[in-house]
Formats: C-alpha cells, sequence, structure tokens
C-alpha cells in the first residue's frame, strides 16, 4: 500500500456513534481538530458516578467546543431503529448533510461479555447482532442518499480481529482466551464477522453512488474497557496501542485523496499505519 495525499476536513460533517469514550471520543477530537464538523452518538450523555466506566457525551462536547470546532450530540441507543433515523434527521437539519459515517459503537458492556455460547440467551445474542450490524446497516441505507447528493462520501466501520484481517492462507483457530483473559464472546466475533462481510458486499452498489466501503480493525486498544478487564485479569497491557492510532488512521481513511483504492476491504489500524509511515499528529 502506497501513502495518499491527505485532504482537508474543514467543513466535512462526521457522524461517529460510541463517541462518548474509547476511540470513538479520540476520533471525535482528532476530527474536530481538523475542522471538522462532529456528531456525536452514544447512550451517556452525563457522568454516572455509578457507572466504572469515565467519559460521557456532554464531556466530548465541552473538549470539542474547547477548540473552537462545531459538535452536535445526539443521544442514540444504537439498538432502537428510531433513534437510528432521529440521529441522521438530527445532522442534516442541523449541519445540511453529511460527508462521513463512522461505524464505531459495539456492545461490549455488561455481562454479556462474559457469557460461554451455552450461556447467552437468544435476547442477548440479538442484542449483540442489534448493535454491531443492524445499526451500522441502517445508518448506513440512511446516509447514503444525503452523501451522495454531496457529491460521495465515506463510511468506514470498526471491526475486531480475524482471519482476514491477517491475510493468512488459511483461517486461524480462535483462541478462547489470553492468560485468564476470555476470548469466549461468540455474539461479539460473529457479529463483527459479519459487519466484515457486510461492508465487502455492499462496496460495488455504494462504489457506483461514490459512496467508499472501508472496514478497519484497531487492534487491542487502550480504551477504558479494555484497561478495566485487564487490570481484573491481572494481564499485561504493554501490547495494547494507545487510542490515537485507530483514531489516526480513521482521520487518514476519511481524507485520503482517493477512498475508491480501499472500498470493501478490511484493514489493520496498526499494521497500516507502519506501513505507509503515517505519524500521530
Amino acid at each position: 500500500m502506497q501513502r495518499q495525499p491527505e485532504g482537508s476536513l474543514g467543513c466535512k460533517v462526521v457522524i461517529i456513534t460510541g463517541a462518548s469514550r474509547g476511540v470513538g471520543k479520540q476520533a471525535a477530537l482528532d476530527f474536530a481538530r481538523r475542522g471538522a464538523h462532529v456528531v456525536l452518538a452514544a447512550r451517556t450523555v452525563t457522568h454516572d458516578v455509578s457507572n466504572e466506566l469515565p467519559g460521557s457525551l456532554d464531556e466530548t462536547v465541552r473538549q470539542i467546543e474547547n477548540m473552537g470546532a462545531k459538535v452536535l450530540a445526539v443521544p442514540t441507543d444504537l439498538a432502537c431503529e428510531d433513534d437510528l433515523s432521529a440521529l441522521v434527521a438530527t445532522t442534516i437539519n442541523h449541519f445540511g448533510g453529511v460527508d462521513v459515517l463512522i461505524n464505531n459503537a459495539a456492545a461490549t458492556a455488561g455481562d454479556i461479555w462474559s457469557k460461554r455460547f451455552l450461556e447467552l440467551t437468544r435476547a442477548d445474542w440479538l442484542y449483540q447482532f442489534a448493535v454491531n450490524v443492524h445499526a451500522p446497516f441502517t445508518l448506513m441505507q440512511r446516509v447514503v442518499p444525503h452523501m451522495e447528493k454531496r457529491g460521495g462520501g465515506r463510511i468506514i466501520n470498526l471491526t475486531t480481529g480475524s482471519g482476514e484481517v491477517f491475510r493468512l492462507p488459511e483461517e486461524p483457530v480462535k483462541r478462547q482466551s489470553v492468560g485468564s483473559f476470555s476470548l469466549d464472546v461468540p455474539g461479539y466475533y460473529a457479529s463483527k464477522r459479519a459487519l466484515d462481510r457486510l461492508g465487502n458486499a455492499v462496496a460495488p452498489e455504494l462504489s457506483r453512488r461514490n459512496v467508499a466501503v472501508i472496514t478497519m480493525h484497531p487492534g487491542l486498544v487502550s480504551t477504558e474497557v479494555v484497561a478495566i478487564r485487564v487490570k481484573n485479569a491481572g494481564l499485561d497491557d504493554s501490547v495494547a496501542v494507545p487510542m490515537t492510532v485507530p483514531a489516526r488512521m480513521l482521520v487518514y481513511f476519511a481524507s485520503c485523496e482517493n477512498p475508491m483504492e480501499y472500498t470493501g476491504r478490511l484493514f489493520w489500524a496498526e499494521r497500516e499505519m507502519a506501513d505507509m509511515g503515517i505519524e500521530l499528529e
């Protein structure tokens, strides 16, 4: 892969789901620094002291406003279709269009993560697919007509580790754990793999509307959720990359000169960043 020149993101309208914390929040800050108009979607509007996780939409908004950038927060339950429709409609009413959609949010909180296959209820399974696959599907359908009216756009879906991203001749056997840190999360991994295939499958159709669909694996990232789980499991977190790494690659894919080179494909943030010599800002 050759690094492409990056264009301006000034006044581009960017929707980011899961923007109250983690990679979504970091990406929102990075896009704002580039002059983009940022739309933040998440459920956590204000910080609740009973919640072990830091971060909220209000906090992200304050940080972006302090930069002098334009920002809009839209409280959104990704499992609710009406909320998804309202997210796009509110964005259009406020900013007049949308240029970039980043499907970052995922169902990773609560006890679903610790449940094995036979312990999962059907409701658990459906919820993970609702947030991890159906929400991106719905948002993609809602934003594409608006992107097309503006001459095109970009959709970037965040996935997780899978065989395809590592480009091996055969799919590796799925690991059950790293030390005592369980990777037995079938609903999460199955739904994310479905998201990989969704982006790949719709890319040819959307390319005719000048909309690129790029899927990116952020790697093991030092998010708030990961930090808590690693600490509780007593693991070494030195291999985790900072949130600035996947956030920087999201900015790259959103601003690169020719996104159609990447459409329908799956990338790994840390590897591509190193291979193309992209620096943190």
